[in-house]
This record gives structure tokens, C-alpha cells and sequence, in this order.
């Protein structure tokens, strides 16, 4: 077994859509950032990539690479699926939590979780997602951006998979 850790922040800005494990929420403001700047899926790759000793999502989609431009976070997190799964590896559990003063995302979360398991090939019970605000401290509190944590767990594939 594998233990990986994520992390990201994305600054909220006017003329983004609003994109979080997949989903669109409504909202004024989007994250900015090269791709869809997906806060929540960047945590995960962040965490799997880490399990796997693999590095960061910026070492393998930089942000320099026209390529990656506006591109969906989803398509990235299936691209990290394959490296996990030629590395023989599988989905133990994910524990993620997004940081948001606004907008309140609990509404979502059956959705997202939908999204992430869907993608990563495991059962729905594997992906916890949370959401919580900082009681208006920091940035996040200031409502100038959103983060994410995520930790994962990575399983060898069992024997016959």
C-alpha cells in the first residue's frame, strides 16, 4: 500500500466558469489557471501522483504546454488513472476536503464524488469529499480563492485483477 498526499489553490476571478470535482457550480466567479483549474481533481492527482513517487501534476501537464490550455481537469485525472494503473496499482480509499467561503458546495458533493469514482475505476464508498469553509480567515475566508486536501490510498492490484 501507498500513501499520498494533494494540495492546491486556485485564485477566484470574474469571466471563469466555476469548476469542482467536474461539476459546474454556479457562481460569479471561477478559478483561474491554465487548464480548468479544477481545485479539487488537481488535489487528487497531486495525491496519487504522490503515492507513486511520480512527482507533481506540473511536472507531467505543465502549465507552459499549449496543450493543457483550458483543458478539462477530468481528462487530466484519466490520464493519472492510467500512469496508477500501469504501475499496478488501485484506489484504497480518497479523503479530500475543499476549502470555499462561497459557494456552498454541499449540494454537490453526491455529484462529484459520482465523478471521481467513476474515472478512477472504484466503488462509490471509496471517495469522500468534504467541504468547509475558514470562518472568513485567510484568503479563502476573504473569498479571493479556493484550496483543496486530498489523501489517498493505492492498493497493488489484487491476484486474477
Amino acid at each position: 500500500m501507498r500513501i499520498g498526499f494533494g494540495y492546491d489553490v486556485h485564485r477566484l476571478v470574474e469571466g471563469r466558469d466555476l469548476i469542482v470535482g467536474g461539476v459546474r457550480i454556479p457562481h460569479e466567479r471561477g478559478l483561474l489557471g491554465h487548464s480548468d483549474a479544477d481545485v479539487l481533481v488537481h488535489a487528487i492527482m497531486d495525491s496519487i501522483l504522490g503515492a507513486l513517487a511520480l512527482g507533481d501534476i506540473g511536472k507531467h501537464f505543465p502549465d507552459t504546454d499549449p496543450e493543457y490550455k483550458d483543458i478539462s481537469s477530468i481528462i487530466l485525472l484519466e490520464r493519472v488513472f492510467k500512469l496508477m494503473k500501469e504501475q499496478g496499482y488501485e484506489i484504497g480509499n480518497i479523503d479530500a476536503t475543499v476549502a470555499a467561503q462561497r459557494p456552498k458546495l454541499a449540494l454537490y458533493i453526491d455529484e462529484i464524488r459520482a465523478n471521481i469514482a467513476k474515472v478512477l475505476e472504484t466503488e462509490l464508498e471509496n471517495i469522500n469529499i468534504k467541504a468547509t469553509t475558514t470562518e472568513e480567515l485567510g484568503f479563502v475566508g476573504r473569498k479571493e480563492g479556493i484550496s483543496s486536501y486530498c489523501v489517498c490510498l493505492l492498493k497493488k492490484f489484487s491476484p486474477g485483477q
